[in-house]
């Protein structure tokens, strides 16, 4: 596509998105030849109808000399006659809508300040109404009563999800080792090591665990749709872990691609999709947990130094085997010009319940020890071994972030993971102890009361023990 028109598409980007409509062009475009329909399938599993929209026009720029012609003449068959006319005159839609008139509103009045309030006074003394002070000019239409501000909420009134089901859930685990010579991806060996810990832990977390190794693009689409269509009415949670080679991409939700073994990637935020309340009705309010340990671009931190007083334990040391999972920052069609970003920025959705938890830092490599495994994973699986019992999912993988920051690899490299978290309340595993017998007295510790777990344990030290 030429220049002229690339320009257009993007003037008009931002409307495009917000008055487009995908669905009625999918089977034109493919008759068209502008698109396959493995591209046409992957605009699709971009999400909403805006989403979809801003998928298409990134595309279609990619699409060759005719796509611009084939893609207006498109819009002209399915009636969307005011995006044809913008793009021909090649100017932006919004100069084409009729300004509004102006709209008189009434000037807001300020409204006093109040000092802040101890929070043990909010507690326990009660609130009265605050009067406006009497030099206010002008009271407005409901009186000059302000309504008292509501009660912060404490740290130890937070939620926590429902977590006992049995069994809890779904994990799936796609592990690819084993790469395509024409994908020039080198094969992940130490990977096995990974998916064989996760999987262990995870059965041992009361989760449904299935593995499937080495799919390609299109395979690990599937086997998360098939995911999405099953019924998740009885169970609590849902896991996807994605132990792949990986690279950097441009998104506007989560960062970073997961490859299959053919070299073509699928994007975390597409991965995500799949399990959203949208397209997987019997998952919504409930925590979908993703894991990726894949790199998330080629770059290699080297840290920096730190004065001895600062260091909080001395550096680990890698193996002589590290190995990183990356993949030079893709150059697809997907990247984000500026003319989107104003678009992009005011249609972010808030995804909830949702946690994606990466084995490193956006742009940067992840090292896995073709002996041991990854970094990461062997972390994560030792810290919910140890702590699943007493803490909650994000303050564990705060432990695997401080641990694993202090690794070098070679000497000399550094790695820092990190989680994008849109879970609204605590999360904690519903992690079964096993039961104890102190004087023939079988003894158990109900984790779902985690609040008693440390008076419990106190009463079973103090029982007498027979000689």
């Amino acid at each position: 596509m030429d220049e002229r028109h690339k320009k257009i598409l993007q003037r008009n980007r931002t409307h495009l998105v917000k008055e487009l409509d995908p669905s009625s062009l999918y089977d034109l475009l493919l008759e068209k030849g502008v698109f396959t329909q493995d591209m046409i399938d992957e605009i699709k599993s971009a999400g909403t109808r805006r989403d979809q929209a801003r998928q298409l026009a990134r595309d279609i720029e990619t699409r060759g000399s005719r796509a611009f012609s084939l893609f207006v003449e498109s819009l002209e068959e399915t009636g969307q006659m005011q995006l044809v006319q913008a793009l021909k005159e090649g100017s932006p839609l919004g100069t084409l809508q009729p300004s509004a008139p102006p709209v008189h509103r009434p000037t807001p009045q300020p409204l006093p300040i109040v000092p802040p309030m101890d929070d043990k006074k909010i507690i326990i003394a009660p609130i009265t109404p605050i009067q406006k002070p009497s030099t206010t000019p002008t009271p407005s239409p409901e009186g000059d009563v302000l309504r008292p501000k509501a009660q912060r909420t404490r740290r130890d009134s937070i939620q926590n999800y429902k977590m006992d089901a049995t069994p809890c859930g779904h994990c799936l685990i796609i592990n690819n080792m084993e790469f395509e010579p024409k994908s020039e991806l080198s094969n992940r060996i130490g990977s096995n090591i990974d998916c064989d810990k996760l999987q262990r832990r995870f059965t041992n977390l009361n989760f449904i665990v299935e593995v499937k190794t080495n799919l390609k693009q299109k395979q690990i689409r599937l086997a998360l749709s098939a995911l999405s269509k099953k019924d998740h009415s009885a169970f609590d949670c849902c896991v996807v872990i994605m132990l792949s080679h990986g690279t950097e991409v441009s998104h506007n939700r989560f960062p970073g691609a997961v490859y299959g073994v053919d070299g073509l990637y699928v994007p975390v935020q597409h991965i995500t999709n799949f399990l959203n309340g949208q397209h997987c009705p019997s998952l919504q309010g409930k925590p979908k947990l993703f894991f990726i340990q894949a790199c998330g671009g080629g770059e290699k931190d080297t840290g920096f130094e730190v004065s001895p007083e600062d260091e909080t334990a001395p550096p680990c040391g890698g193996g002589e085997d590290d190995q990183t999972d990356a993949i030079p920052t893709s150059s697809s069609s997907d990247s984000l010009s500026v003319s989107d970003e104003p678009d992009a920025r005011a249609s972010l959705p808030t995804p909830s319940d949702i946690l994606v938890s990466y084995s490193t830092f956006p742009g940067y490599v992840s090292w896995r020890d073709t002996q041991a495994g990854s970094w990461y994973v062997e972390t994560l699986d030792r810290v919910f071994a140890e702590s699943a019992v007493t803490d909650d999912l994000v303050t564990m993988l705060m432990m695997v972030n401080n641990e694993v920051s202090q690794n070098s690899a070679k000497g000399l490299y550094k790695q820092m993971p990190g989680s994008f978290n849109f879970l609204r309340k605590l999360l904690y595993f519903n992690h079964e102890l096993k039961s104890i017998k102190i004087n023939n007295i079988p003894i158990a510790i109900n984790n779902s009361k985690r609040n008693m777990i440390a008076f419990e344990q106190s009463i079973v030290l103090k029982i007498p023990m027979n000689s």
